[in-house]
């Protein structure tokens, strides 16, 4: 009967993914606009395409990788998330245990002495003696329900929750690792244009004070080429202050402290942007994110908990027998075994409801968990339609900061000239030099973005955990290692 009975319950089975064919409103992106500048390159998209685990090397940076393999070997929210996950499975084969006989074994001796006085005998006699007991006690209450193989269900997926738990952390700090880097040098190369134009605008103030001592300009020439140096060197503190706090966030990702900055770095000049994007059909994206795979352990959770409710509501069987003997002397002889064998039955007749409520609360956690489920999906693919189209606008935004660049560059080079044959005013020189710079800082920021995108866009559709182990030993049951293997139990036949 124990064999043949079910669980009762609803059997949890995975929302199907939404029926879309694309992540935007056009059937294909077109490949992306184009810049002379480093990190500048054309992108296409490769529907259907499968994401690199290691999706991260694609920026051809030494820097970078070491970078992120330190994170993942140091950061200690890995290390954390990979022991979480131990004590989820270790307490999933925890439970596991009731779905077996308990057997116990007891064993006993004991040293007595009696007087025949308690029996009313004067002059009374004492006796001393030896009393040894084992017995071996087994009970077993019987799942007829399914209410204890729920609970196992609820536990391993808290299990899976956690593995992917894993996921979404390892897939955070690899991001922030890479974002980090990028930020970093676009700063760093911020502070040598401002420091480059700084140079500058101080030759220049010589060759204008020159100017002024020989009565070719006016003081007014000068004072305005020193305020705009002034305002030159005031954007440089900050962008120093940026620096250092970047460099400080760069470390805590890779696991150290602040004073342990060794000073490696990234360039822009040394990047390289992938020239070719995945776009991870829509159908697959909801078995790729780790996110959407939480939510769905979850739901998968709240489920199996309804199934308990609902078998706490029926009879509960539990059968019980013990075996052993207890003697003075010799055990285990035809007078001094014995034994028992039992069964009951319980049946809660009034609880005030309790059962019942507890039950319809379940089914209440359920119905709130799908719409969080649902909730999770909407956002994943909006990340994936931001990342999209940020990598589609950005790219034309670069495109149009480096030609005004050039064009600022060009402009300033024309009114230096101009200024020195006296055609202009030196304010129209003023002007263009702020026009450059505000214009090279502007390029060198969307040049970083532009690799800061693809990172997103990776990021976004789940970052290729599938094609790694991310984890370690210390994510395994000691006892039962082998139980569990890959990210959950059933990735790798759901992502198949």
């Amino acid at each position: 009967m124990v064999l043949a009975s079910c669980a009762l319950g609803p059997d949890f089975v995975a929302p199907a993914a939404p029926d879309v064919t694309g992540y935007v409103s056009e059937h294909r992106l077109p490949t992306t606009a184009s810049a002379a500048t480093p990190g500048g390159n054309a992108q296409g998209f490769a529907p259907g395409a499968d994401l690199s685990g290691y999706w991260w090397t694609l920026f051809r940076s030494r820097q970078i990788n070491a970078f992120v393999e330190e994170a993942i070997r140091n950061h200690p929210d890995v290390r954390a998330a990979q022991f979480a996950l131990r004590a989820a499975r270790e307490n999933a084969l925890s439970q596991q245990g009731s779905l077996f006989p308990q057997i116990s074994a007891t064993g006993s001796a004991e040293r007595e002495q009696v007087s025949t006085t308690q029996s009313g005998q004067w002059p009374g006699q004492t006796s001393v003696y030896t009393l040894y007991g084992a017995s071996v006690s087994v009970s077993y209450a019987l799942d007829l329900w399914g209410g204890t193989r729920r609970q196992v269900e609820a536990l391993q997926a808290q299990a899976d929750y956690q593995a992917f738990t894993l996921e979404a952390t390892y897939l955070s700090l690899t991001a922030n690792v890479v974002t980090a880097a990028i930020s970093d040098a676009s700063l760093r190369d911020q502070i040598a244009a401002t420091e480059e134009i700084i140079k500058a605008e101080t030759d220049q103030l010589s060759r204008i004070q020159r100017q002024f001592d020989v009565g070719a300009v006016t003081k007014a020439d000068v004072l305005s080429q020193e305020s705009t140096l002034a305002q030159a060197k005031a954007t440089l503190a900050p962008l120093q202050k940026q620096l250092a706090q970047q460099r400080n966030q760069l470390m805590a990702y890779l696991g150290r402290l602040p004073s342990q900055d060794r000073g490696e770095h990234v360039t822009l000049a040394e990047l390289r942007l992938p020239g070719r994007l995945p776009a991870s059909l829509p159908s697959s994206l909801v078995r790729q994110r780790p996110d959407i795979r939480q939510a769905e352990a979850t739901l998968h959770k709240a489920t199996a908990t309804v199934g308990v409710g609902v078998a706490d509501l029926l009879p509960q069987v539990t059968l019980s027998g013990s075996y052993g003997a207890s003697g003075p002397e010799r055990l285990f002889t035809p007078t001094t075994l014995v034994w028992d064998a039992a069964s009951s039955v319980t049946q809660k007749l009034f609880d005030g409801g309790t059962l019942y409520h507890t039950k319809e609360a379940d089914v209440a956690t359920f119905e709130q968990d799908l719409s969080l489920y649902k909730s999770t999906v909407i956002t994943a693919f909006q990340n994936v339609a931001d990342s999209l189209r940020a990598i589609q606008y950005d790219a034309e935004a670069l495109k149009a900061d480096a030609a005004a660049e050039k064009a600022t560059a060009d402009s300033l080079a024309m009114s230096i000239e101009q200024f020195r044959t006296g055609a202009i005013p030196y304010a129209t020189v003023i002007t263009a030099q702020q026009n450059y710079l505000n214009a090279r800082v502007t390029r060198i920021k969307a040049q970083a973005t532009r690799f800061t995108d693809s990172a997103a866009l990776f990021q976004s559709l789940g970052g290729g955990w599938w094609k790694r182990n991310d984890q370690t030993p210390d994510a395994l049951p000691r006892a039962n290692p082998g139980y569990f293997s890959g990210p959950d139990r059933n990735s790798q036949e759901a992502m198949r």
